[in-house]
């Protein structure tokens, strides 16, 4: 080895690269294998040189301005230590990084918060999940506090809200328990679909490499649901026979002609509130009087998702009004405030939805709960839910005497028996006879003079 100098701090110092040279190494004269490298630019740091196994190898030691000559000789003296043994001192040096790295690993697991791994949840699962348990999942841990769409006021925290600001670790049983008792006196339903989610979301974590050991699996065990939880009871809200004729005269007075149309619909043919809503007029065939709904589950109802029912009468009715409003184009101008405003045609086109929102994110109707229930209350009904008018179906279609499996397959039940699932195929001029029958008999209930002859009613007015 050339460049031999006795390292000193002042000595070192005064060493420079070369000229024309990238670096210049310069070697200790009194510790084997320790060097100095300094580049073009002035950097320096201590390195070790050593021959092992027929080859060469190198290890830097580290910067001079942080190794002071005697520290670096000492670890140069190390290094010829192991080599002398065998040993390669830069496996050595990857193990160290390697256990401070798993080390780091660890302690980051056990410090993330409940946040941070409920996000990661999401992103991993939300592709096998529907838009409304998505929804859920993001709602229950909603930190709240913005405004209200809506009237005045402030978003409320989701039923999760107050966990998530805690690491995952600290999730356990008594933990839960608190939380669940506090939320469960004042949103008990919530609540429990809060805890639902919780206990799924632990179970991810022990099949997840990332979260296994570090949340309580035990977190969510059914006796804290048990006993802390009010017990669940099945609804019972259905609109009655005699309740019909105020109910249709109620919804039917309703101002905005789409909140009136959807939610006789949803009584007439029995789907979840969110399917109806969801309905497209790709879905809708006038030519063969049929609908195509989209299941809340592929297990439930048809295949692939789908399943298709009969476009009756009345419901054809109100949808021929919609679909001639939709397909409408609005008037040039419009009123705005006072002032004339110029309407842009040239981009209008019709809206791919059967049920328009002006104000909705989404372009489509959402939520006419509170339509609903301004409607009841004028009817002298109470505690009528929307779920409640899928309810409703199934129960009044008993009294046209409807075999269950077919009312079934209309609303997308699951089969409940062998024989419905393997020797029941029913098309759907089969089930437009009877789900015919039960609108004609519902209608009739409700006062409605509606002829399966007459043309379809006169496109509903549209809403300034």
């Amino acid at each position: 080895m050339s460049n031999r100098e006795n390292f000193t701090a002042g000595r070192i110092s005064k060493l420079q690269c070369e000229p024309g040279k990238t670096q210049s190494i310069y070697w200790d004269g009194k510790t084997p294998g320790l060097g100095l490298r300094v580049t073009a630019a002035g950097a320096k740091s201590y390195i070790f040189q050593a021959w092992m196994n027929n080859s060469s190898l190198r290890v830097t030691i580290g910067d001079v301005r942080i190794w002071t000559v005697g520290k670096a000789q000492d670890e140069a003296t190390r290094l010829k230590t192991l080599t002398d043994q065998g040993i390669d001192p830069r496996e050595q040096k990857a193990e160290r990084r390697a256990k401070a790295e798993a080390k780091k690993a660890e302690t980051e697991r056990h410090d993330m918060l409940l946040s941070e791994a409920w996000a990661d949840y999401i992103r991993a699962r939300e592709h096998k999940w529907g838009a409304r348990h998505l929804a859920d999942h993001k709602a229950a841990a909603d930190p709240g506090g913005r405004p209200v769409l809506r009237g005045k006021g402030i978003t409320s925290p989701g039923a999760l809200a107050a966990l998530m600001p805690l690491k995952l670790g600290q999730i356990d049983a008594e933990r839960v328990k608190t939380w669940l008792r506090d939320e469960a006196a004042h949103r008990p339903t919530q609540a429990s679909l809060a805890f639902r989610l919780l206990a799924a979301f632990l179970r991810w974590c022990s099949d997840t490499p990332k979260y296994r050991g570090v949340a309580a699996p035990d977190a969510c065990s059914t006796r804290i649901a048990r006993d802390t939880l009010p017990k669940r009871t099945a609804k019972r809200d259905s609109l009655q026979r005699e309740q019909l004729k105020a109910w249709f005269a109620a919804i039917r007075s309703i101002t905005n002609p789409i909140v009136s149309a959807y939610l006789q619909i949803l009584l007439l043919t029995g789907p979840r509130r969110e399917e109806l809503a969801g309905l497209q007029w790709s879905d809708v065939d006038f030519k063969w009087n049929t609908l195509t709904i989209r299941d809340k589950d592929e297990s439930k109802g048809g295949e692939d998702g789908f399943r298709t029912i009969p476009l009756t009468p009345y419901v054809a009715s109100l949808l021929t009004g919609l679909k001639q409003r939709n397909d409408t184009p609005p008037p040039r101008h419009r009123i705005l405030h006072g002032k004339k405003i110029e309407n842009d045609l040239e981009n209008w086109k019709p809206s791919p939805w059967v049920f328009t929102s002006k104000t909705s994110a989404t372009g489509r109707l959402t939520d006419p709960t509170r339509r609903h229930y301004e409607a009841c209350a004028a009817a002298g009904i109470d505690g009528l839910t929307l779920h409640g008018l899928r309810r409703s179906f199934g129960t009044l279609s008993e009294w046209c005497e409807v075999p269950a499996g077919i009312v079934a397959q209309i609303q997308g039940h699951k089969p409940s028996a062998t024989a419905e699932k393997h020797y029941r195929v029913r098309p759907v001029d089969l089930l437009r006879m009877w789900h015919t029958r039960i609108e004609a008999w519902i209608l009739e209930e409700a006062g409605i003079d509606f002829a399966t002859e007459e043309k379809p009613a006169k496109p509903l007015r549209r809403m300034k």
